[in-house]
Order: C-alpha cells, then structure tokens, then sequence
C-alpha cells in the first residue's frame, strides 16, 4: 500500500512553501515519524515527518516550490516488512563471516556492516561536498552509524601539507582577472523578507529620529554585578534586558508607538510584545518576547538567550515569531555606528541599537572620554507624531542613563 505524503497545513498566513533539503535517500527504508525533509516557508524551516513505515518514492526535488496540500512523496508500507526480513537474514550471514576472519584482517580494523555506516544523509552530503572532505573520514552518530547533517556541520577538513615551490628563474606570465558570475534561487525566507520591506517602504510614512545614549552606568552595573547574576540566574547579564526593559516603560508612557492602524482604525495594545531581530545564516528573524511588562532582567535574558539559540540552530517555530507590538535591532554587534532601521510591519515602531564607542563628551564643563551609542527610532508618521517619538527616544535615553528608574518604576 502506498501512503500519500503531502505538504500539511502550517499556518493560517503561509499558502506556499520550498522543499530545502530531502533527509533521507530516495528508495531508503523509513520510520514512523521519522523527519523526511526540510521546508523552508515564509517565517521558518519546518520538518515533514513520516506518516507510516515503508519504503519511501520522491515526488517533489529539492529548491522545488510546493502549495499546500500538494504531494511530496510516496511511502510503500508492503516493502517494511519484507526489508526488515532481508536485513536480519543479512546479518545473520554476516556474523557467520565475521567468525572465520582471520586475526591479519582483524587488525586491519572494522569494516562498514551496514548501507548506513559511513553513508552520509543528502543535507550531509551537500554540506561535506562544500568542505572537501570525504565521507569515508566522518564518523557517524545516527541510526546504524549514519552521517547526519549535524555530524557534517561539525567535521573538519583535514590540514593539506604546504606544496615546496622551487625557485625558477623564468618569469611567470600574470593571469589576467576572473570575471566569472553565478546565478542562485532566492530562498523564500529571503524572498519574503525583499517584498516585506518594499511593502513597509510604500504603505507606511516612515521616518527615523535619533539620539545618543551615555552607557557609563550600564556598563558599571554590569561590571558590579555580573558575576553575582550569573550565579543568582545562570544566564548572563547583558545589554539587552536594559533596552527592553527600557523601551517597554517608555512604550507605556507613549501608547501610540504600541499600537498600528487596520484600515480606518488604530488598534492600542495593553501588552508589550518586544520582538528582537536575530540573524541567522538563513537570514533575519524577530522573535518575540511576549509580555515584557511582566518580565524581570533574568527572565527577559532567558528569553533572549532561548530564542537566539532556536534562531541559530534554524530550530524557532512560526509560534515564536508570531505577534509583536513593537521591536528592537541591534546593528551594534557587525560594527554599525548608525542606521534608518525600517518598520517590521503592522508595529509602528522600530529601535535600532549600534556600536559604544568611546567619544569625548562635555560633563560639567570639563571634556570627558565616555562610552556612546546612537540610537534610531523609525516610526509610522501616520499614527506617530514628531513630537512623541522624540519623546519616547529621550524617555529610553533617561532611562538607559539611570537604570534604577526602571526598578523602581519613576
């Protein structure tokens, strides 16, 4: 019997989505549940498990793009039972010959029992032929010594000795510069993201405003009570629990900046849902922190701290990413000094972090080297006036420069 395996129903927004990478070999024996390929839809990369055990026929390619519902593949359940016969008697026979080696082929080492052994999964595959490395050197950590993907992310290729260059005294002719291009499929997570932004460009009167922010006290608390919170908390005490925690007080302040337009409407959140921009090698995700206003400095950096490593391990769920009242983006960490951050759309405002940098200030008359940031607020001018973004900056910035106000609720 033939089981139809077909593109399931994710998520109310998504109708469409791209099969990234097969799991398993076309013609292998699968399991029940046991994760077949890899989807890439417009938010996140979702796996496809197995809905029955057999032999399992592809229908879709890889980089194919399917709808929902559409067919992906076959699962032949009659061929399970027989495999499974076929492999018990082959491993009978193969442990009778394995009684009359002889020590000689003994020391020679094990040799690979199974198809599994050594054989690497497509995604392993794909990823080992990038590095240049063999499969014959990996060793594997799935089912029957399989080499998974993770297996092939964590294998190195191995140290090429250093060619000995003769001296010659002819001269080498210089090569003229290559001028080769390559094409390559967007990948709908980045597709997605190019219209989203064009979207945001044309249907929202965006603008930006700025300020800078002193990071002396900050970086003092840190300093003074870092090691104390991670003992207390066992997470560390970064920068990001203050901005959050900051901006969630400031968006209480200015209810406008927590809200968007639905048609003729504006719609006013009680909560504050901070969603964080985090990029990942499949491209950028905004995770959200729900509920700020009810979240302490270790709670909110557990937050962070599980959502950056979904987001890394390409693991977060459309869930996670779901909702957002307002959102924060810290270009800080590749070296930016200063960016227009655009809208993550329907929210009506965006704070964007950059790089401290030492910078002479004047503090009471006198010129002093203080840590600096810049900070950008792009807003919705439609529903945000001027006057209120910048003083929602300027209540983020006071806050920031004396974080005990964010305690105790002034």
């Amino acid at each position: 019997m033939k089981v139809e395996i077909r593109v399931p129903d994710i998520g109310e927004s998504i109708s469409e989505v791209t099969l990234a990478t097969w799991l398993v070999d076309n013609g292998d024996i699968v399991a029940l549940d046991e994760p077949l390929c890899e989807f890439d839809s417009d938010k996140a990369t979702l796996e496809l498990p197995s809905e029955a055990a057999g032999q399992i026929e592809f229908v879709a390619e890889e980089g194919e793009d399917l709808k929902i519902g559409d067919l992906v593949c076959y699962i032949d359940t009659s061929k399970a039972s027989t495999d499974e016969v076929a492999k018990e008697e082959s491993s009978e026979d193969k442990e009778e010959e394995s009684a009359v080696v002889s020590d000689e082929k003994k020391e020679e080492g094990p040799t690979s029992s199974t198809y599994a052994e050594a054989h690497p999964s497509p995604a392993a595959k794909k990823i080992l032929a990038e590095k240049g490395i063999d499969s014959a050197s990996v060793k594997g950590t799935g089912v029957d010594g399989r080499i998974t993907k993770e297996d092939a992310e964590k294998a190195q290729a191995p140290k090429k000795a250093e060619p000995v260059v003769e001296k010659q005294e002819s001269k080498v002719e210089p090569q003229s510069g290559l001028r080769s291009e390559r094409v390559e499929k967007m990948t709908r997570m980045r597709r997605t993201i190019s219209r989203r932004l064009v979207e945001v460009k044309n249907n929202t009167a965006m603008l930006t405003t700025f300020n800078e922010v002193d990071m002396t006290r900050i970086m003092e608390l840190r300093k003074q009570y870092k090691e104390e919170f991670i003992e207390e908390h066992d997470v560390n005490l970064g920068f990001m629990s203050f901005f959050i925690s900051a901006c969630t007080a400031a968006l209480q302040r200015y209810p406008d900046i927590n809200a968007y337009i639905d048609d003729e409407s504006i719609v006013y959140h009680d909560y504050c849902d901070v969603s964080i921009a985090v990029s990942t090698p499949r491209g950028l995700v905004v995770p959200v922190i729900r509920n700020t206003e009810t979240l302490g400095f270790a709670e909110i950096e557990k937050e962070v701290k599980r959502l950056a490593l979904l987001g890394r391990d390409g693991k977060l769920s459309l869930s996670d990413m779901e909702g957002g009242t307002f959102t924060i983006t810290n270009g800080g960490v590749f070296g930016s000094l200063l960016s227009t951050p655009i809208l993550n759309q329907p929210q009506s405002g965006i704070l964007g972090m950059h790089k401290i940098q030492e910078r002479p200030m004047v503090i009471n008359g006198e010129i002093v080297s203080r840590p600096m940031m810049y900070l950008a607020l792009s807003y919705d001018h439609r529903i945000v006036d001027g006057k209120e973004a910048v003083g929602f900056l300027v209540a983020v910035k006071e806050y920031l420069e004396n974080p005990e106000r964010m305690l105790f609720n002034i």
